[in-house]
């Protein structure tokens, strides 16, 4: 498959506009934040994104990445590579970037932004006279640190990615505090804090007329997230909850993981309150879950990351206009209490969760999703664009 052309012809006519690459293995059309990262800068710069799967017609160039078929040679000489610290060479075996590098062979670019730990190597193959962004989804070094065999494999790959290609950046951006504030303290970065906020919606909050609450969690179907902790949830309310899954499979998925649904729809069975719904476009969403009036998350802190997420399903939920019910994840947290759009549990036990959901009346559901609408207003992606705009001026110049 070659490379695809999107972008309008007088956009390609501007030779003032600037070239920008975005990095990203992933598949744009359920990774919102990248997604929203290109439609932030896309009308001031000429942008081409190298990913799995791309938005066609939707005013940038896409240069497709292969997906690895790992047999078991492969994946037996990755793993040694990865033990024995020949990091080179299992990047090499892990992503095979040289098809890429050849489709973009003769391309200049003004700015590459590489889109978590793993695009750093591509970014840096290349750069020529490009400025370099990283943007941080995770904090790299801990990011499965709850899993021994990634531990084992992969924790040592992700620090001396980190420690060969932070020093040589020219901006970075992450997504809350607490991963900012980790990437100074180990690695001297000092990076923008670019929420996961999507897009402001003008949109009323929906109240639901009949006497069910209707809850939705959306987002990746990952054991390490314990989902079953919100299904465990369901048996301690009563028959006035009910709870929609909307869950993806992530992006080379181990077979744990890809059967990890299945898990979940086992645990489920028998009772009609909870369902599994297939996944939607990350465009879609907010517009769907509007019917819905309560998003749970539920994610116990068993990694750094996790301790500290402040993900998209958050802003999702507020733009929605949904109340918010979530475990005592700080910076989640921080945000439903000085909003008063929700119930934060008293730790990550399904049975507190419950207790929280159980106090909350018509009058109080009310009361959230009429206070989500100035937190839509102030913590929207619309300030996030102007930020990263502002960012990459201060490059250029």
């Amino acid at each position: 498959m070659g490379v695809v052309f999107n972008r309008e012809p007088e956009e390609a006519k501007d030779n003032e506009m600037k070239k920008v690459l975005v990095i990203s293995f992933s598949d744009l059309h359920h990774d919102a934040r990248v997604s929203r990262q290109i439609d932030f800068i896309k009308d001031q710069y000429s942008v081409t994104a190298v990913c799995y799967q791309g938005k066609i017609d939707s005013g940038y160039e896409i240069v497709p990445i292969q997906k690895t078929n790992f047999t078991l040679t492969h994946k037996i000489f990755s793993s040694l590579f990865l033990l024995t610290h020949l990091f080179e060479k299992a990047y090499s075996l892990l992503y095979q970037i040289t098809p890429i590098i050849e489709k973009l062979k003769g391309s200049k670019f003004d700015l590459i932004i590489a889109n978590d730990v793993e695009s750093l190597p591509l970014a840096f193959s290349l750069k020529g006279t490009a400025k370099i962004i990283f943007d941080a989804h995770e904090y790299a070094p801990r990011h499965f640190e709850d899993r021994l065999m990634w531990r084992i494999f992969f924790q040592s790959f992700n620090i001396y990615l980190c420690k060969k290609y932070i020093p040589l950046i020219d901006g970075m951006t992450t997504v809350g505090k607490g991963l900012a504030n980790e990437y100074h303290k180990i690695f001297g970065a000092l990076p923008e804090i670019i929420t996961n906020a999507t897009w402001y919606k003008k949109i009323s909050r929906t109240i639901n007329g009949s006497n069910k609450i209707k809850m939705i969690h959306h987002g990746g179907s990952t054991p390490s997230r314990k989902l079953e902790l919100m299904i465990e949830m369901m048996k301690h309310l009563d028959e006035r909850f009910t709870l929609d899954f909307m869950l993806i499979v992530p992006q080379l998925a181990s077979s744990k993981t890809s059967g990890y649904i299945d898990y979940l729809k086992n645990l489920a069975e028998g009772d009609s309150r909870i369902r599994f719904l297939p996944p939607l476009k990350s465009e879609e969403l907010v517009a769907y879950l509007n019917q819905y009036d309560i998003g749970v998350f539920l994610l116990p802190p068993i990694n750094f990351n996790y301790a500290n997420t402040l993900p998209n399903k958050l802003f999702d939920f507020i733009q929605a206009r949904l109340a918010i019910a979530i475990g005592p994840t700080p910076e989640m947290a921080e945000i439903v209490n000085e909003y008063d759009i929700g119930v934060v549990s008293q730790d990550f036990t399904p049975d507190k969760l419950a207790e929280k959901l159980k106090t909350i009346t018509p009058d109080l559901l009310r009361k959230f999703k009429s206070n989500t609408q100035r937190a839509a207003e102030e913590l929207s992606a619309e300030k996030n664009k102007e930020q990263l705009n502002q960012l990459i001026k201060k490059l250029f110049k």
